[in-house]
């Protein structure tokens, strides 16, 4: 599992790094991950909702309030921590690296740079390589994802520009959109890597490593708009390695049910009829 998740970037054309670099470990920390649901909770009992139903981790994070949205209250997060035995990520805003110290301080097994929360620096994402915990990062398209890689980031989060409200349009244009210039790029020559790179503003040995790969260096999880099992698996079936579902589902009479839907769609995204069967426990729970 560690061969399949680790990347080894090149820099003028001499490795950089070996298989078993800090990089190339938290890519196999977070590839744990690979086939499950993340579920944001706000909360300790919704943690221990989420790992009862079978969540692969959850997020800690502060319930949705008018005002900035910031990383959780550390409390919050060692609370959560207490609760449950599966991994816990810490949510921080972008380009903001003490937030990130004091998650990783106080012990989170991720942390995400999220767009979800404000943005503390508009033009400095955080370098990633600095941490010991791996890192997930938002990205709307190909490029972006590259330069996140190149930062550090151990796992890509696919959004599209409406991250919630069970609109999932936007996401699945994102997704789509990065997988087709995948498709491209492994189907163009080596000759033509620099000038793919240029144009979608990547790094190039991110690009060449990608190329080798067949596929994107690490984990790509897709978020926003997932309302439904059936969302679930077609994003799953367009090819991301899980889903990030947010804490809105909580907000129904059956929240256990409703989450072990979701669960349940990710483990068996191209069986028809067990996604029915999740179909309709997702109905029942609400």
């Amino acid at each position: 599992m560690a061969d399949e998740g680790a990347i080894t970037l090149r820099k003028r054309h001499t490795l950089a790094e070996s298989k078993m670099s800090p990089f190339s470990i938290k890519v196999a920390e977070v590839h744990i991950m690979r086939g499950g649901a993340i579920i944001e909770v706000v909360n300790q009992e919704q943690a221990q909702i989420a790992e009862s139903a079978g969540a692969c981790a959850v997020i800690a994070a502060e319930p949705l309030n008018q005002g900035i949205q910031r990383m959780a209250d550390p409390s919050l997060v060692k609370e959560i921590k207490r609760a449950v035995s599966i991994p816990v990520i810490g949510k921080v805003r972008v380009g903001h690296f003490v937030e990130a110290q004091i998650l990783e301080s106080i012990g989170v097994d991720y942390i995400e740079e999220s767009e979800s929360l404000a943005v503390a620096d508009e033009e400095n994402h955080i370098n990633k390589n600095e941490f010991r915990r791996p890192f997930i990062c938002g990205s709307k398209d190909l490029g972006e994802a590259f330069r996140r890689i190149r930062e550090g980031a151990a796992m890509i989060r696919i959004q599209g520009e409406k991250a919630s409200g069970g609109d999932i349009v936007d996401t699945i244009h994102t997704l789509r959109s990065i997988m087709a210039n995948l498709r491209i790029l492994a189907n163009i020559g080596d000759d033509e890597i620099s000038s793919f790179s240029t144009n979608i503003s990547a790094p190039y040995d991110v690009v060449v490593q990608t190329k080798q790969m067949g596929r994107m260096p690490v984990l790509q999880f897709a978020a926003g708009g997932i309302a439904t099992p059936a969302d679930v698996s077609l994003l799953m079936q367009l090819g991301c390695d899980g889903v990030i579902v947010g804490s809105e589902i909580f907000c129904c009479s059956e929240p256990y049910k409703c989450v072990k839907a979701m669960v349940d769609a990710v483990m068996n995204y191209n069986d028809a009829h067990a996604l029915s069967d999740a179909l309709t426990d997702y109905f029942e729970s609400q």
